[in-house]
């Protein structure tokens, strides 16, 4: 997970919320919506991290505080996020992210304006992610199942793949990490971020706190 900074929502929307006896469900745009969501998350699930495009095929609209939950906020665009499909269809055991939670309250989003989703979040060197706070680390396993083994191991692979060209760098500067840092989180590219980058964000800045 990492944190998503809420962008314009599209004019569709506004104009939808307006009319009247609007509703998510008669809101006719939703593939503006898609676009604008999976832009401003730059390709990413809003969970996982894994990538996602803009068809209503490969991903899903979600609602942070869910309509049963916030019915008042179900076109609120800063309750909206792009997810992944998370295993739709196959055994419980084997969903993620939104398919995983469905109705479910999360003590944190990544969509929250007020705190950092970051500060929660951590990652091993096996690819697994964990919080320290004990009722959010449950959430992460039980609700969103984001420990599932074939998102653990793309982490690993991601993180691995780095550290391979880390080494055969021998080593390198808090200048050449400050660069990388940026690059990763995005700060200095636009468009799209790997998949699974928070992983290496967390790598770097570890890194950087002990030079």
């Amino acid at each position: 997970m990492r944190t998503i900074r809420k962008g314009s929502e599209p004019r569709s929307l506004t104009l939808h919320r307006l009319s009247g006896n609007a509703t998510y469900n008669n809101y006719q745009d939703k593939e503006t919506l898609r676009s604008a969501l999976v832009t401003e998350q730059r390709g990413l699930c809003c969970f996982c991290l894994s990538r996602i495009r803009a068809d209503g095929q490969q991903m899903k609209i979600v609602h942070a505080r869910s309509q049963s939950m916030a019915p008042t906020e179900q076109l609120d665009y800063t309750n909206l996020l792009a997810a992944c499909k998370g295993n739709e269809g196959q055994p419980r055991k084997s969903q993620h992210c939104d398919t995983r939670q469905g109705n479910r309250h999360l003590t944190w989003n990544p969509a929250d304006a007020e705190h950092s989703v970051e500060v929660f979040v951590h990652f091993s060197g096996d690819g697994r992610i964990f919080s320290r706070d004990s009722v959010f680390d449950n959430e992460l396993n039980q609700i969103l199942n984001l420990n599932f083994s074939s998102l653990v191991s793309n982490r690993k692979a991601t993180l691995d793949a780095f550290l391979q060209a880390f080494r055969k760098d021998g080593g390198l500067s808090l200048n050449t990490l400050e660069k990388w840092l940026k690059k990763w989180s995005g700060e200095s590219t636009t468009g799209d971020l790997q998949p699974f980058c928070q992983v290496i964000v967390y790598w770097i800045q570890k890194r950087m706190n002990r030079a």
